[in-house]
């Protein structure tokens, strides 16, 4: 019989998701002066595929059923292929707290995909919150590009990780409720890495020329922003819901705005700061739900007229 975790458990997974996840901005961006934005990925892949398979392979054989293998093939296309390329590419063009923020726009997008395609309802909130995101958007490119094109170009492959992150996230949480995460996690990464391999040898001819503490940086992507926080992030979206867990990612942009002033001596442009809290402020009101409607009769009539009814002994 399966025993329920202890509810310390999914709080300590969420907390080194977040604080890893937003180290990784901080490393990527280090990274950018030494590796491109394919070979960065590969290699941050390929480590983590490594660390993954131990514990993967310790479980046994994937239990896989035929209906799992199309979602584990997109998400890792989507979420460790196509993100982690974009991310990258998008931080040679905009700082590491900037492309946090931009990030945090994925449960607007999660929202609106759910309105599309699981028919759920399109309320005025979640119109609401479309505006003000992608407002926030708006003044966040308007920031970063005070002269030229090339930091909307950031912005935009930044928005591209978003949204392959939402989808990524609508297609795991069915999986995690059957399969353990990290074999989730292991196989979706080893698709990943497979699908970054045309930028092999961009990786071994820049790991060739790079610093060895780059070197130890990509290592350091690998194992801990991907092998284990995607790992914590997956246990914990089997004890919680999508959205709840969501919604604690709203604390990376801060971390990483930290970390940057920290490690890298850089923040995002004051403007940016407006754009970032108008974009979260239109997630929060994007998630917020209408309480449903209480017929005064409903809520008082019934339990009025039973206890007029009741003696005054039994009251």
């Amino acid at each position: 019989m399966n025993r329920p975790p202890r509810t310390w458990l999914p709080v300590a997974a969420v907390t080194c998701t977040l604080v890893f996840w937003a180290s990784a901005f901080v490393a990527i961006r280090h990274l950018a002066d030494d590796f491109s934005p394919g070979a960065m990925a590969l290699g941050r892949l390929v480590v983590a595929t490594v660390c993954l398979a131990v514990p993967a392979l310790g479980l046994g054989r994937p239990r896989l059923a035929r209906r799992d293998l199309l979602p584990i093939v997109v998400i890792g296309v989507l979420w460790f292929g196509v993100y982690n390329v974009a991310l990258n590419a998008g931080e040679e063009r905009v700082d590491a707290g900037t492309a946090a923020m931009l990030i945090q726009l994925a449960p607007l997008l999660i929202a609106t995909l759910a309105a599309i395609f699981l028919s759920e309802r399109f309320t005025v909130h979640l119109g609401i919150g479309l505006a003000l995101g992608f407002g926030g958007v708006a003044v966040i490119a308007l920031s970063a590009s005070p002269g030229g094109s090339s930091d909307v170009v950031g912005v935009l492959l930044c928005l591209l990780s978003a949204a392959v992150y939402s989808v990524s996230l609508i297609l795991q949480k069915p999986l995690v409720g059957r399969l353990p995460a990290v074999q989730i996690t292991w196989l979706a990464c080893t698709v990943g890495t497979l699908s970054c391999l045309p930028f092999a040898g961009s990786l071994v001819r820049e790991a060739a020329a790079a610093p060895l503490s780059s070197i130890w940086w990509l290592v350091y992507l690998g194992v801990f922003p991907t092998a284990i926080a995607f790992t914590t992030y997956a246990y914990a979206l089997r004890h919680m819901s999508a959205g709840n867990l969501g919604v604690t990612t709203y604390l990376v942009p801060p971390i990483t705005i930290v970390l940057g002033v920290i490690f890298l001596a850089e923040a995002p442009p004051a403007m940016a700061y407006a754009g970032g809290a108008l974009a979260l402020v239109g997630v929060a009101v994007a998630r917020r739900r209408p309480r449903p409607r209480v017929e005064p009769d409903d809520a008082a009539g019934p339990q009025a007229g039973e206890s007029s009814r009741l003696s005054p002994t039994q009251r």
